[in-house]
């Protein structure tokens, strides 16, 4: 089982995606709360400046040694990456491998054949490679699912590339 998938066809750069180390990317979304909060996909910059606002207060408020409830959540966000479904968006991944002017299509290459979608719609699809703390390793490494919930169920497998024509 291979867990490298790359991007590559009209792109500037062929990257390669390794799903197993998306685990410790603070971009990466829960979706046992994703689907059920709504697809709301938060400003990256507006949550940082919240974390850190929050560290900060807590300092002033409790001084600069971690009370109990501090190791609480850390033992939290511990377990919950232990035995949590995660996803991660494709936009930034696409973002990054720069498509060319003339790229219009992403093409998901599939045990069970391609499927197409508009260049447009990479912002509609997340990458699933968690499900219950394991990774997808029987019909992974990557599911594809859409933002909307609408193959929640049914997800996309077996991706083993993403194309751009």
């Amino acid at each position: 089982m291979e867990s490298i998938v790359p991007i590559k066809g009209k792109v500037k750069f062929v990257i390669t995606l390794d799903s197993g180390v998306w685990i410790f990317d603070d971009r990466k979304i829960d979706l046992n709360t994703f689907f059920e909060e709504g697809s709301i996909m938060k400003d990256e910059l507006e949550e940082y400046t919240k974390a850190v606002s929050k560290h900060w207060s807590r300092e002033i408020q409790e001084g600069a040694t971690y009370p109990p409830t501090l190791k609480t959540e850390k033992k939290y966000e511990k377990e919950k990456v232990l035995t949590g479904t995660f996803a991660m968006p494709l936009t930034p991944f696409l973002k990054n491998a720069e498509p060319l002017e003339d790229a219009s299509k992403i093409i998901l290459e599939t045990a069970a054949g391609d499927y197409s979608f508009g260049i447009d719609e990479a912002d509609d699809l997340l990458m699933g490679f968690s499900k219950n703390g394991k990774p997808l390793k029987e019909d992974g490494p990557i599911h594809i699912l859409f933002k909307d919930g609408s193959n929640r169920e049914n997800p996309i497998t077996d991706v083993k590339a993403f194309r751009l024509e």
